[in-house]
């Protein structure tokens, strides 16, 4: 061989390696892309109410964006969609961003659908954002769920009519189970570290073992299903009502603000979540 075909071999293979370089998708720390997003959110923000067209439209989108597919119809909500790999787990993810105050919502790639994480109340909740990344990595299939509007602006977990609920009950429908995580003050119940409810549900399995899992790691628990927990007990919360009438799983999480103030236990409570 020639060193002038040398010379031309060589360039062509540095010209392949610049261009699968150029194309790579880079890793990404999911944790910094969810707090960037919520940190826009504030009590007087601006959210419009999406129409029953907009939100059938969510549906066939997100369902699209579910299945791999091209969502057209989430695109055309304004929503932003792209693949990215999380850096803190090597994981392939997509993930749907609103312009519009309707939420941010990460689809991991790397395992079947498992269980829907679910944010409602980003920032007013103060680090509920925090787990709910956490949970999310160590959770393969895990889809996450943040609300785009803080909740002054519009309470989504109380609002059937929103595009958070209609994302849940695409994910319910396909027989998902729903962790809601939210936060409550210290003041409301003092002893107490974590609340856990069904919802609108009869208490299962899943928060009988949970609460076991939680007082074994040293976590003081309000059983909703046993106790008073100060009005935190979920009954009426909407995507609650959905997985009772879908017959799925829905667990839901108030935690106290030491609790959510602490990465220790947080770290704590998310495997708790995990191992139940």
């Amino acid at each position: 061989m020639t060193s002038k075909v040398l010379r031309v071999l060589a360039v062509v293979v540095v010209i392949t390696v610049l261009l699968v370089a150029e194309r790579a998708t880079p890793g990404t720390d999911l944790g910094t892309v969810v707090t960037d997003f919520t940190a826009g959110l504030s009590a007087n923000q601006e959210y419009q109410q999406p129409n029953p067209g907009e939100l059938a439209a969510t549906a066939a989108g997100f369902s699209a964006a579910l299945d791999h597919r091209k969502a057209a119809e989430f695109t055309d909500l304004g929503f932003t969609v792209r693949d990215g790999v999380d850096s803190a787990t090597g994981r392939a993810y997509t993930i749907a961003v609103s312009e519009r105050a309707w939420g941010m919502y990460v689809i991991d790639r790397s395992a079947a659908l498992s269980v829907a994480v679910e944010v409602p109340h980003p920032v007013s909740d103060l680090h509920t954002e925090l787990v709910g990344v956490d949970l999310f990595r160590h959770e393969p299939g895990a889809v996450l769920l943040v609300a785009g509007a803080h909740r002054r602006a519009a309470d989504v977990a109380h609002e059937p009519a929103s595009v958070f609920h209609t994302v849940a009950t695409v994910l319910a429908r396909r027989g998902l189970a729903q962790v809601q995580l939210h936060g409550f003050d210290d003041r409301n119940l003092p002893a107490t570290d974590v609340v856990l409810s069904s919802g609108a549900a009869l208490a299962g399995d899943l928060a009988r073992q949970t609460a076991d899992r939680l007082t074994a790691g040293g976590f003081a628990v309000c059983h909703a299903w046993t106790e008073r927990c100060d009005g935190l007990e979920g009954r009426t919360n909407v995507q609650g009502e959905l997985a009772a009438a879908a017959g799925t799983e829905f667990l839901h999480v108030e935690m106290s603000r030491t609790v959510r103030d602490s990465p220790g236990r947080r770290a704590d409570l998310v495997r708790a979540l995990i191992h139940a």
